[in-house]
């Protein structure tokens, strides 16, 4: 009898829930911080000073100023910590508006045959930092709609870095020179 009353009350909170229909944003939340994170391990044929060298070689292509988007570059332990930001964009009758700026961590680790990234420390910077994890709480006393934009944009942009970056990671293969 107790299971039937359990099954109903999460039947009804789901209904409840689909008839507001707003859509939640997910995004990867670390389980022990709370915090988003975004977070992978790819295999990579190559030894951890190769695949260091390679991500060297993608920061530089990626960003505008490495020198200042790279905090920590250490080949010795294999490590790289980029700070930087992208923008939030608000579209107000197809005017394209920047309501802020989120600042992230990427840290990169190498060990052979393998790398693993984490994107983290997502803060939106205005004139206070205000952690992007409040954008997802519907019950804060500033709640907007316009988070569920913010969140998408975060996630689109975060992906976005993250293929860029498994894209440059990939070994270039050497073409053939031609005798003529």
């Amino acid at each position: 009898m107790l299971k039937h009353i359990l099954i109903f009350i999460c039947l009804a909170c789901f209904a409840g829930a689909n008839a507001q229909g707003v859509e939640t944003m997910a995004l990867p939340v670390d389980e022990d911080t709370r915090l988003v994170n975004y977070k992978d391990v790819i295999p990579m044929a190559g030894t951890a000073d190769e695949l260091y060298v390679r991500a060297i070689e993608w920061v530089n292509t990626r960003y505008k100023n490495p020198a200042d988007a790279c905090r920590i570059r250490n080949r010795e332990s294999a490590v790289i910590e980029i700070a930087h930001r992208f923008e939030i964009i608000n579209d107000v009758d197809g005017n394209k508006l920047i309501a802020g700026i989120v600042n992230y961590n990427l840290k990169l680790e190498f060990k052979p045959g393998r790398y693993r990234y984490s994107l983290s420390d997502l803060i939106l910077k205005q004139s206070t930092r205000f952690p992007i994890e409040r954008w997802m709480d519907k019950e804060e006393q500033m709640y907007s709609p316009l988070w569920e934009s913010y969140l998408k944009q975060v996630n689109d942009q975060a992906t976005e870095l993250i293929n860029s970056l498994k894209a440059g990671m990939e070994p270039v293969v050497a073409k053939p020179v031609e005798k003529w």
